[in-house]
């Protein structure tokens, strides 16, 4: 357990974002989609985290250098598919023999904790589970010849993701079937498109049976790149478990290649932390132009009117009333202050 790791790929250019940063620092309610998945990490409990990065590299790395906490990367210089992606990460992943590998897109912000952890029990476990109670810390005896558990999604549109084909249609375990193969759209028939379970992107790998099966990746004869969907094929063959959890959140596989798309994830994490803070007693009456940063923190009580926007490490008391047409950055409210038509960064007010 102690020697759990992850490997972020945030290589991706984000050509069709028009940025001039890397598409894993494009933003989602004001932090980076790359950030969102590294707070979910170590919320699960994994602290050794290798980045692998690309195409301006400098923006992730001087990001990440800012950081409370220390999160290696590794540059890959040829964008020659994910596999070769991972492949970058071998020295890392051979620090880590004996365990297990988490692998995350860095730009699929809300693949969360609950999953990571859910998928890593499921990975490590026989038996039917119930995942609200779990015990994280002493998982029961390992599955025999586990290799790969692929977190799977099941989305309204699946276009342009690789499709989930299972041995039967039983489950196994819990959430937890035998995987036949992932399928490319691309290559996929009409029958296999309409297969609404996805690939998220989002793997845990038995580390020495994933550098086994990266020693065994081969080039794509059409397009010359190596692909991580490949070694779950090599994992398969090998005569190793290749399985596949169903993540309850079917949120887990959203990513954003453009401006629209990152617009919709904004929309999906606005909605989310809103309703976190009115299921803790915030109220919201109208949820118009009310933007709240996913660190900030707010007691119960308070009221948020239209038009405002909280982000960075806010922290407002209780009973407070907020906006209406408010910006509060990095501030320190104490509790029955009223503010609105204001902006403020960096202060703290007090009765």
């Amino acid at each position: 357990m102690k020697n759990l790791s992850a490997i972020i790929l945030a290589g991706g250019e984000g050509k069709r974002m028009k940025s001039n940063r890397p598409k894993a620092m494009s933003e989602v309610m004001f932090q980076p989609m790359l950030k969102w998945v590294i707070d979910a990490v170590r919320s699960a409990g994994i602290k050794d985290i290798c980045v692998i990065t690309g195409s301006k590299r400098e923006y992730v790395e001087d990001y990440l250098s800012n950081l409370p906490f220390k999160v290696e990367t590794i540059y890959q210089p040829e964008r020659l598919g994910t596999g070769h992606a991972v492949m970058m990460a071998i020295p890392f992943i051979e620090k880590h023999r004996g365990s297990d590998v988490l692998i995350l897109n860095g730009d699929s912000p809300f693949v969360g904790e609950e999953t990571i952890r859910n998928a890593f029990v499921v990975h490590n476990q026989t038996g039917e589970i119930d995942p609200e109670v779990f015990d994280w810390e002493e998982p029961r005896e390992p599955s025999p010849n586990r290799g790969c558990t692929v977190i799977s999604a099941e989305v309204d549109d699946p276009s342009g993701y690789g499709r989930i084909v299972h041995e039967t249609d039983d489950e196994v375990f819990f959430h937890l079937k035998t995987i036949k193969a992932i399928v490319e759209e691309k290559e996929a028939d009409n029958e296999i498109r309409k297969i609404k379970e996805v690939n998220s992107g989002a793997y845990w790998f038995e580390a020495d049976i994933l550098l086994e099966a990266l020693g065994k990746l081969q080039k794509s004869e059409k397009t010359g790149e190596f692909y991580l969907t490949d070694t779950v094929a090599i994992i398969k063959d090998s005569g190793n478990a290749v399985m596949s959890y169903k993540a309850k959140n079917p949120d887990t596989a959203l990513g954003a290649n453009d401006c629209m798309q990152l617009a919709q994830l904004n929309e999906i994490a606005r909605m989310k932390i809103i309703r976190k803070h009115m299921k803790n007693g915030v109220n919201i009456p109208c949820t118009d132009g009310v933007m709240i940063g996913k660190d900030v923190v707010i007691d119960s009580g308070t009221t948020i009117l239209p038009s405002t926007v909280i982000r960075g490490k806010t922290q407002i008391g209780s009973y407070c009333e907020i906006g209406p047409a408010a910006l509060i950055d990095n501030c320190t409210i104490s509790d029955g202050i009223s503010v609105g038509n204001i902006n403020i960064k960096e202060q703290i007010l007090k009765k």
